[in-house]
């Protein structure tokens, strides 16, 4: 399981992280000690640190300086001091990226997931899909947005994974129909129609109005 450190020192914002990064099968720590944080590093031996830059006693520029001393593993700045000269100066002192404040937990997620992948080939466990802020976990076939889930059948779960796959390109109904027929259920026009309804209406219910377009005479695509 990959260990994520939480280097912020507002219990709000750190556990609120913690607990979205636990509903994605990763393992987190807040850091306690803002005197010591190496201390806390070395002990936990993280895969990624997420290290916000106003803290107590020392800053993040200084907390990063010194976990480059001894590691090569990925920081993502988060910080509400977002302009050019901090975000120039976290990638100069090491930094990966940077997120700024306030941020959506579906976006961090998706960047964590991303760091992680091509920091440690993350993509041949759970390789997750993501537009507009929801996220298709390949993994176990969910669907999450700003942290609520969407239930989706076999089904539909294929359309949208068909769909998210060719991101700006429209996808034929032919098409969609093959990929469906590859589960060994037969799916006519009629069936693909009822389907793709269906997922609309739990995507709109969610909150993503108008996820998925219709292309007439074509077929559709995530927009």
């Amino acid at each position: 399981m990959y260990r994520i450190l939480i280097v912020e020192d507002d219990e709000g914002i750190s556990s609120a992280v913690a607990e979205q990064i636990k509903l994605w099968g990763l393992d987190s720590r807040c850091a306690r000690d803002f005197k010591n944080v190496t201390a806390e590093f070395a002990e936990y031996d993280p895969h990624l640190v997420l290290l916000d830059i106003s803290l107590p006693f020392f800053n993040g520029y200084y907390w990063c300086g010194e976990i480059r001393r001894v590691s090569k593993v990925p920081i993502i700045f988060i910080s509400s001091a977002s302009d050019n000269m901090n975000i120039v100066m976290a990638m100069n002192m090491g930094g990966d990226d940077f997120i700024a404040k306030p941020f959506d937990m579906s976006v961090l997620t998706a960047k964590i997931q991303a760091m992680l992948r091509r920091t440690y080939d993350f993509a041949a466990s759970v390789p997750v899909l993501e537009h507009r802020g929801a996220l298709l976990n390949t993994g176990d076939g969910t669907l999450t947005y700003q942290g609520k889930t969407v239930e989706l059948t076999k089904n539909e779960y294929r359309i949208l994974l068909t769909l998210m796959e060719n991101k700006g390109k429209t996808v034929s109904r032919e098409r969609l129909m093959e990929r469906l027929w590859e589960s060994e259920s037969f799916v006519d026009e009629n069936t693909l129609t009822v389907n793709v309804n269906r997922l609309r209406k739990k995507l709109d219910a969610a909150g993503l109005d108008e996820f998925i377009a219709t292309k007439f005479g074509v077929g559709y695509m995530v927009g």
